[in-house]
């Protein structure tokens, strides 16, 4: 299986830097490396069955089409495109041409995510009725992110939205959202936010974030609380796990119904793989055999839906039903 990746630095055009290539190249060690101007000189030079799309999403849209277009398998990082209409358009090409697209949504594959959906998936809580999450960080990265417009929801906030779908096993269909830059933020804009999906069953989604919240920092993979319709479970991102179910009912002239401990299953052989691995295994997997990943790019419409609905409800103060989107038709 031959295998072509194009990147980018943190200009707009700097995938177009043969000289950083070369660099990067010789930091690398990979001597013989192709060094190509554009994804059609890199696709014409080595005809992949592969690529590993790893450009700035601005890009994204122009180098998944070429390599679809050339009979490429895809595996994307994330977000799945920088629009709507462009994330609609190259799921058209990809089922048209008959090609994998596969987005690198990595946070629904570290171990910790996987150990909660096996616990939801026992019964041990019940049936799901409200995810929670907290994201609190405050990175300096310098560079394109410090320039984007509502750059937590845009930049981070999926990988959050998408583990969310994953655990409550149902697709949100409204969102409300607000957004905020505070003072001592170092970004231009969107530097916190907060956002509320529904369920269609009358769950709910809920979303904590920012990227200037010095102190007390969460996890990477954020912190999370699950609530269900027998008992509640949580996991801080890291190691520690809780989870709790109610016993009986409420004792005479108590408040609250006994609970007990709820195990957390431990890892299954298959998911102790996680995080990019993981994806990356599947992707293989996929390309051999024929299988769908979960992160297939049809599969992951919903997750960049509920990010840009988020950004039209910040931007409106109001509501948003995700079917609602405004998606302007583009030809693959």
């Amino acid at each position: 299986m031959r295998a072509a990746l194009i990147g980018c630095g943190e200009m707009s055009r700097a995938w177009l830097d043969a000289a950083r290539a070369e660099r990067r190249a010789q930091e690398f060690g990979l001597a013989g490396a192709v060094i190509a101007r554009d994804v059609h000189e890199l696709l014409t030079a080595t005809r992949p069955d592969v690529l590993f799309d790893v450009v700035i999403p601005a890009a994204r849209h122009e180098v998944v089409r070429a390599a679809l277009q050339a009979g490429c398998h895809v595996l994307s990082e994330k977000p799945l495109a920088d629009t709507l209409a462009h994330a609609h358009a190259l799921v058209r090409l990809a089922q048209r041409v008959g090609r994998l697209h596969v987005i690198m949504q990595n946070r629904r594959y570290v171990p910790g995510m996987r150990r909660l959906c096996r616990l939801i998936e026992t019964g041990g809580i019940g049936e799901v009725t409200a995810v929670h999450c907290d994201f609190f960080k405050a990175p300096h990265f310098g560079g394109f992110r410090e320039q984007m417009d509502h750059v937590l929801l845009l930049d981070m906030a999926i990988h959050s939205f998408d583990a969310a779908r994953l655990l409550a096993g149902s697709d949100p269909d409204r969102v409300f959202c607000q957004e905020s830059n505070p003072p001592n933020s170092w970004y231009r804009s969107g530097a916190a936010a907060s956002a509320l999906f529904t369920l269609p069953g009358g769950g709910m989604l809920s979303y904590r974030g920012s990227w200037c919240a010095d102190g007390l920092p969460t996890s990477w993979e954020s912190q999370w609380r699950i609530v269900g319709t027998k008992g509640s479970a949580r996991w801080d991102g890291e190691e520690e796990f809780a989870a709790e179910a109610v016993a009986g009912p409420p004792p005479a002239e108590s408040l609250f119904a006994a609970t007990r401990p709820v195990e957390v299953p431990a890892l299954c052989p298959a998911d102790r793989i996680g995080g990019h691995a993981g994806v990356m295994r599947d992707f293989v997997e996929a390309v051999r055999n024929g299988t769908v990943p979960e992160t297939a790019s049809h599969l992951n419409l919903r997750s960049l839906e509920m990010v840009f609905g988020a950004i039209a409800s910040a931007e409106t103060g109001l509501g948003v039903p995700l079917d609602a989107l405004t998606v302007l038709s583009e030809p693959a």
